[in-house]
Order: C-alpha cells, then structure tokens, then sequence
C-alpha cells in the first residue's frame, strides 16, 4: 500500500506543470492543461520560485497574499520590491530600487486649478513637442446626458506623449444638450463648454493625429506611421469622441492580462496607480491629463520588462503549430514538462514587442 503510494506522488511530480506547478494524476491531463493555460516567458513570474501567474495580482497573492508560498514570502519581505515585485540581491539594494521604482503624482492641485481656469486649454495638436511621438495616452472626462444624465458625453479630453508633454488639450462640446455637469469629479462647468470645439471638430483632429497620415485600412502594429494608442477603458473614450481606431495599436490597462484581477475582471486606474507606481490620483475633482500620465506609466513599466526573446511569441502565428493542435497527443506525452512549456506560446500582445518594433 505505502509502496503505490509512493508510485502515485511520483507519478504526480512527473506530471507536474512547468509553468503553475500544478499537479495532475495522468500526463494526458497535463497536456490538455498546457493546451488552454497558455504559459510563456511573457507571464508574470516569481522571481523566487520561477512560477508563472497569469498576472501582477496573483503574483502579488502568490509573494504577500492571505495564503502565500512562506519560503517566497520570507525572501520577498526581505529583498522584494513592493511596486514591481521584482527580486533584489539584498535589502539595500532593495531599498535603492524601490525608491526609484515609487513614482510621485504630477502636482494635481495645481494642473487641476489651471484646467479649471482654462489656462491649460490647447485646442491645437502640438506636433512640435517631442520628434514624431510614436506612442501617446488619451483620456477624456465625460458630463451627462439624457433624462437621468447618465448617458456618457466628452466634455474634455487630453493627449500627451511619453515624456508627458501635453501635445492636445481641449474642453469639447457634446452633440446633444448636458443635463449632468458631474462637477464632484470633473470640474467642468457650463460656461467651459458654452464656446468648447464642437465634438466632430475634436473627431477629427484627433483621429488625423492617430492614423499620422496612414488609411486606417492600412494600419499594422509594426512598421507603420500611425500612432500606439495607449489609455484606460479606451472603448467607452472613443465611443464618446464617436472616433474608431485599430484595435492593434490599443493599449489598454483595463484589458491588459497582467494588469487584470486574478478573477480576470479589470483593475481601475486608481488602484493601478497606487499598487504598481506608488501614489494616489482621483482626489478630488479629477484631470485627464493626470490619467494620461499614469497610464502612460504603467504601459512604459509594463513595455520595458526584460522577456526572453522569441521569433513568434504568439500562439496565433502559425509557425507556432497553433499552441500544439498539430501535435498528436501521444508525442506530446512523451514530452517532460519543461519541453510542454517550452512549446507553449502567449494568448495575449505582450507590450514588451513593441520595444522591439
């Protein structure tokens, strides 16, 4: 009895996942987990441990959670960074790094009094600002409309580029009348859009700016002149600004994987912005040149993490054998764990490929 035991576990250990670490009784169920799970080199990983997690919050609950791996959680307490999660050689290090890895807000009180006095007002696009920005952070701030004034209506919107220029800045004009200014939280007044751009005029200068002179049947994620969109719940912000855009050159945190709950629901900015960069936003009445900053922020953080680098990272690029539907499964039984995983491709655009673009 004890000596089948001891067969079973062993057997358990064999089939365990490279990626999770989970255990299964049968090979075959390995297999068909490596089939759906979608590990990669791309995964949030421990840098204890060598786990991967489908994302930063799980990470985060594997190192400090309610129920965290205690070896992983003595080491982390000790050299781990708080904010990346990264692994440092020692508590000093540490210390140097965590300092520099904790960003501070961007003056809100004082960006907010300008915007509300209208001093911040730019209602042309500046080319100027940086060379050619190939990535830029849109958000907008919505008013009501409707009955209830619940309908979401621009009522002002912001770009910047990566180095937080604000290259467009503008209160707008919604198309049908404003029956909730929402002003707790968006400081605009009615007086602010009496005279703002109208909504079709934003439209367009905005979707020019974007495509940067390409068709938008024509724009590709790699070597191309349109622009990396970067933003939060970009969906319900181009809806309101009525402007579609190609779904390959958006980078959103509310869709991103790692950026997700571990239920896969979306984080808001808010938390975001505290977790992964150190500092509280949304006090008070709220500026979108402040968003725009911190998702700009966590996609350069998100963008320059160091992967290893592979020729097609995809499960979808058919040189990848479509995440092993061409393999027979009997083959794919004969593979360890470590070979499982190292067939295993993303599901997701890891936004470290656009550093190498």
């Amino acid at each position: 009895m004890d000596y089948r035991l001891s067969m079973e576990s062993s057997d358990t250990l064999r089939n365990k996942c490279g990626g999770c670490y989970r255990q299964f009784n049968k090979k075959e169920h390995l297999v068909e987990h490596m089939r759906i799970s979608y590990h990669s080199v791309h995964e949030p990983t421990c840098g204890i441990c060598n786990k991967h997690c489908r994302s930063f919050d799980s990470l985060r609950e594997h190192l400090i959670g309610p129920l965290p791996k205690q070896e992983c959680k003595n080491i982390f307490s000790i050299c781990g960074c708080r904010f990346c999660l990264t692994i440092l050689e020692s508590p000093n290090a540490r210390r140097i790094h965590q300092e520099r890895c904790q960003l501070s807000n961007v003056n809100h009180g004082l960006v907010t009094r300008m915007a509300a006095l209208g001093l911040r007002d730019n209602p042309t696009i500046d080319y100027m600002s940086s060379r050619s920005p190939r990535v830029v952070a849109l958000s907008c701030k919505m008013v009501g409309g409707g009955s209830d004034g619940s309908l979401d209506l621009c009522g002002r919107v912001c770009i910047t580029d990566e180095n937080e220029n604000i290259l467009f800045h503008t209160y707008v004009k919604p198309t049908i009348p404003v029956t909730n200014y929402r002003y707790e939280t968006t400081g605009i007044r009615p007086e602010n859009l009496r005279d703002a751009m109208p909504l079709k005029h934003a439209q367009r200068k905005i979707q020019e700016f974007l495509c940067n002179g390409e068709p938008m049947w024509k724009i590709r994620p790699r070597n191309g002149k349109a622009r990396i969109l970067v933003g939060h719940g970009l969906d319900n912000h181009l809806d309101s600004l009525q402007l579609e855009y190609s779904s390959s050159m958006i980078r959103d945190t509310t869709e991103y994987p790692p950026l997700m709950k571990s239920s896969k629901l979306s984080n808001s900015l808010k938390y975001l912005t505290q977790a992964y960069l150190g500092y509280d936003i949304h006090v008070g009445i709220q500026d979108p040149y402040e968003d725009c900053v911190a998702t700009m922020r966590l996609y350069t953080r998100m963008r320059y993490q160091k992967h290893r680098g592979e020729a097609y990272p995809l499960a979808s690029d058919t040189q990848n054998r479509n995440n092993f539907a061409a393999w027979r499964q009997n083959e794919l039984e004969r593979l360890s764990p470590e070979e499982l995983l190292d067939l295993s491709r993303s599901d997701y655009y890891c936004w470290c490929l656009d550093s190498v673009a």
